[in-house]
């Protein structure tokens, strides 16, 4: 496969991934990224021919030779890839959040051009998780509808060897010590553009904003106001009947306190003031 697939894939103004570009010197690096897109997968690249020839693991690479992983042979990939880390924005192809899992050396055991077309290529890996001997088989019966993309990465058995490994104690970067979690939530690593909901408004009860601005605005509209209380327009009336049990200084301080409390109108207030000067007279 040639880079043109990678390329037409992709919109390198939206996404941080590296262009296409072949290299002319044929080295023999190799990565395995976690890749946690639309399902969680592992991508298995092997640098040949100036790109990185790629495969999508679906449960990872596994030292227990028990393990026989399918991996889908996809488009190749440009060596620049090989350090890529970080988040693929929404709306882009792979879009998700990328970790190096392992990288390192790699070495064929034999012609490496021939075995992969034969669909048979044996290899050592010297990373930092996986060591030892590799095989990527082409599988040979096709289901319905298969485009022949299917391969099985097994382990060999040798020093290498762990029974019973568990990938998922392994969730951590080579490059910077840090978790797929960890990465995903890491604003610097790439503008994120996901289909989470964008984060609320500054402050302890921002969720709220909307629907206390709504009460607020009830509370402060002109019909509102313009009722006053019953107790207040009952107190106001009477201290202006001049009911000499019901005009102390005490009720005429209530009715005061009462009419701020309650936003009683200025007809209600203006009478409290005749009462007073009428008394203070």
């Amino acid at each position: 496969m040639a880079l043109e697939e990678y390329g037409r894939k992709r919109r390198f103004q939206d996404t941080p991934e590296p262009p296409p570009k072949v290299e002319k010197a044929e080295g023999h690096r190799f990565v395995v990224q976690k890749h946690h897109a639309s399902h969680l997968h592992y991508d298995f690249r092997l640098e040949m021919e100036g790109v990185l020839k790629s495969w999508a693991v679906p449960k990872g690479p596994s030292l227990d030779p028990a393990d026989k992983r399918l991996a889908m042979m996809v488009e190749d990939h440009p060596v620049s890839y090989l350090l890529f880390e970080g988040i693929i924005p929404a709306g882009n192809y792979g879009a998700g959040t990328v970790m190096v899992w392992d990288t390192g050396t790699w070495e064929a055991l034999g012609n490496s051009h021939e075995m992969l077309a034969k669909g048979d290529l044996k290899f050592r890996l010297d990373g930092k998780k996986l060591k030892g001997e590799f095989v990527l088989a082409r599988m040979r019966s096709r289901r319905p509808g298969s485009k022949g993309t299917e391969w099985l990465l097994i382990k060999k058995r040798d020093a290498g060897v762990k029974e019973g490994f568990d990938i998922d104690e392994f969730d951590w970067s080579v490059l910077t010590k840090r978790s797929l979690d960890e990465i995903a939530g890491d604003e610097g690593s790439a503008e994120w553009q996901s289909n989470r909901a964008a984060a609320p408004p500054p402050g302890k009860n921002a969720w709220l904003a909307d629907t206390l601005a709504k009460v607020a605005g009830k509370k402060k509209s002109p019909t509102t106001e313009e009722k006053p209380t019953k107790k207040a327009t009952a107190a106001a009336s009477r201290s202006a009947d001049g009911d000499g049990n019901r005009t102390t200084k005490t009720a005429v301080r209530s009715v005061v306190r009462s009419a701020k409390k309650s936003s009683v109108p200025s007809v209600v207030k203006s009478a409290v003031k005749k009462k007073r000067k009428k008394r203070a007279s």
